[in-house]
């Protein structure tokens, strides 16, 4: 496994790294930084810039157009409210959707992960940014526990988090009165499907060569969000947008505090 770039010193300033980073968050990185890389989902800055729209030759090219289309339906949402909103995504990456919502008129957006190799390249693309900030760190452990957010957004990324409850639940500490969390782009289970996908899981990170990060991927149950004030904006699957040709797999998920 490669070893871990060194920070670059002269975009060092366009982070925050407001707490001390664990051994099991550096492992993590370590790790999945590894599998991006084996997966081609590891960007130059030219590419990077473009995202979500990506040639239709590239190997991922139909799931950036489905990240295209629900990008879309959560920029247009947020638009409509207009006024300011200060807006945090957790598991930003290298931070191409913070910049996507930083484009909304009036919006403070914060862009938070553990990973700090995809954190540098965000921070160096997109340093023209002015109300874009990014943020090393896991909501978790408490290093935003001083601010409030209109927007909070988990976006591809619950996956990596052990429990939907307190994660949700965190994040609803961390909303103004009448904030949003915001779920989108990844997959619920019923309870019957999560041995089969876990053993899915398990297979392709084998396969991939690197079995290890299948203990960093969680499967979790559309029946946990009963618990919370939810709605689904967007319902996948349903017979309306398959006749019009849309087949987009994830749904949007709003909590309200």
């Amino acid at each position: 496994m490669p070893n871990m770039p060194l920070p670059d010193s002269s975009i060092l300033t366009n982070i925050q790294v407001p707490g001390p980073i664990t051994p099991a968050d550096m492992l993590f990185e370590k790790k999945y930084v590894f599998t991006r890389s084996l997966e081609s989902r590891i960007y130059t800055d030219a590419e990077l810039i473009r995202l979500p729209e990506v040639d239709v030759e590239h190997c991922h090219y139909k799931e950036w157009m489905i990240r295209k289309r629900s990008v879309r339906r959560l920029t247009a949402y947020l638009a409509a409210k207009r006024r300011p909103l200060e807006i945090l995504e957790i598991g930003c990456g290298n931070g191409w959707l913070s910049h996507q919502l930083a484009g909304i008129p009036g919006t403070e957006v914060t862009a938070m992960d553990i990973n700090f190799t995809e954190l540098q390249q965000g921070a160096r693309v997109f340093s023209d940014d002015p109300n874009l900030h990014f943020v090393q760190g896991d909501i978790r452990s408490g290093v935003l526990a001083d601010s409030l957010f209109d927007c909070i957004l988990l976006a591809a990324s619950i996956q990596y988090f052990p429990s939907l409850k307190k994660t949700i639940y965190k994040c609803l500490s961390q909303l103004t009165p009448d904030g949003e969390l915001h779920i989108m782009d990844t997959i619920f289970y019923q309870p019957w499907e999560i041995a089969e996908a876990r053993q899915r899981t398990t297979a392709y990170y084998t396969a991939l060569g690197c079995p290890e990060m299948a203990d960093f991927y969680f499967h979790h149950c559309a029946n946990e969000l009963q618990s919370f004030h939810h709605e689904v904006k967007f319902k996948p699957h349903t017979l309306l947008k398959k006749l019009i040709g849309i087949r987009d797999p994830f749904p949007w998920v709003l909590i309200r505090k």
